[in-house]
């Protein structure tokens, strides 16, 4: 019997994810979702189970997790934590996307106890950024410095915004609240969000803005580096919006009183950003990631430059940010499954990068998948 992989959730990125897993027939897929509806609108090449379940049931999520060999994970970030801890403790692999702001470590003994081998942040980034920098890590002596650039957006600028996703606007409002932790001189840092925004220039694209976001996670204390930042990209112009509507308390959480009514102004916001964020029929988006790492090897300084350009998939019609983001979890999940990576415990996708032979096969089965990521290497300055 065909190994089993649940996958917890649904949306752009689940479907992906459930596609590409399904079209393998070494695999049985099951796809997971409270919503009965949405789990229909998911169309496979290979007939795959479909099963309605509470994904806030800690219950529930050990019952999945006993009924499959690997999990895969894709919940909002409220539910995503708690999850992981009931999966670690099961015994069952996992390896998962949804954010979460708890550390996603705390589930290692957990998972090292009952043999469970987890991968979290498995995404583009958090996921290949950091696999990047594993790698880079591993390749020079010293890590000097290293900033990753990423962005996901549509080629049709849409005012106001000019921005699309396949995320709930929630998850994404908290890269604009959240404070940006980055390492400046061997040390930690923290610095506001949507802070230092700089201009650059893509081929294909034109030019960018990047500003200051806390994507470095578990990479503040996984790779030693002299300086070391995230910056996530937009058009220009959206860096400042986002400014206005956060200081004004568009994004706050805390209950505000009107008339008779209680409003939380972020649900608000989010509720009113869906529609407007939402990537429209025919619409075509695009995935832009660079990683510059610069180091030195015996006595020689140089820069690793790893980068990524991906498109949305003309014939499919499956959006860029959805395979760019669903691709490295299927592939670790893979992995995972066919024991080419495997050991109890949680990790971090940095810990993947490390490994050159898991590392390659990383990058060959995204590019047997469209999605193509190179690295150069030049002699610094």
């Amino acid at each position: 019997m065909p190994p089993r992989i649940a996958i917890l959730g649904c949306g752009l990125v689940v479907s992906t994810m459930v596609r590409d897993l399904a079209a393998d027939e070494n695999y049985d897929v099951i796809a997971v979702d409270a919503d009965a509806a949405r789990l229909e609108q998911i169309t496979t090449a290979r007939r795959i189970q479909r099963r309605v379940a509470d994904l806030s049931d800690q219950k529930e999520i050990r019952a999945l997790a006993d009924d499959a060999d690997l999990i895969c994970g894709a919940l909002p970030s409220k539910l995503g934590f708690e999850a992981m801890q009931t999966i670690a403790a099961s015994g069952t692999s996992f390896a998962d996307i949804s954010f979460m702001i708890e550390d996603a470590r705390a589930a290692n003994e957990a998972a090292q106890q009952s043999g469970a081998t987890i991968v979290y942040d498995c995404g583009v980034a958090p996921g290949l950024a950091n696999m990047c920098i594993g790698h880079a890590a591993a390749t020079f002596d010293e890590l000097e410095d290293v900033v990753y650039y990423v962005g996901g957006l549509p080629y049709a600028r849409r005012w106001p915004y000019e921005y699309t996703a396949p995320f709930a606007p929630s998850d994404v409002i908290e890269e604009y609240v959240r404070p940006a932790r980055m390492i400046e001189n061997g040390t930690v840092v923290t610095k506001p969000a949507l802070s230092e925004p700089e201009l650059l220039d893509f081929d294909r694209i034109g030019t960018l803005e990047g500003f200051n976001t806390d994507g470095l996670r578990s990479l503040l204390d996984t790779v030693k580096a002299t300086c070391m930042r995230e910056k996530t990209l937009r058009y220009p112009g959206h860096c400042e919006l986002m400014r206005v509507l956060r200081e004004t308390g568009f994004f706050s959480d805390a209950p505000l009183q009107l008339r008779d009514q209680t409003v939380r102004p972020l649900e608000l916001t989010s509720k009113l950003l869906f529609d407007q964020w939402r990537l429209l029929p025919g619409q075509r988006d695009f995935t832009v990631l660079r990683v510059v790492a610069t180091g030195t090897r015996g006595s020689q300084r140089s820069t690793m430059t790893y980068e990524l350009f991906d498109e949305a998939d003309a014939e499919s019609g499956e959006q860029s940010m959805a395979r760019t983001t669903a691709y490295p979890c299927t592939i670790i999940a893979r992995l995972i499954a066919e024991t080419a990576f495997q050991q109890p415990g949680v990790h971090p996708p940095e810990t993947l990068g490390r490994d050159e032979g898991v590392f390659r096969s990383v990058l060959e089965q995204l590019k047997q998948r469209g999605v193509q990521l190179t690295m150069s290497e030049s002699k610094a300055e």
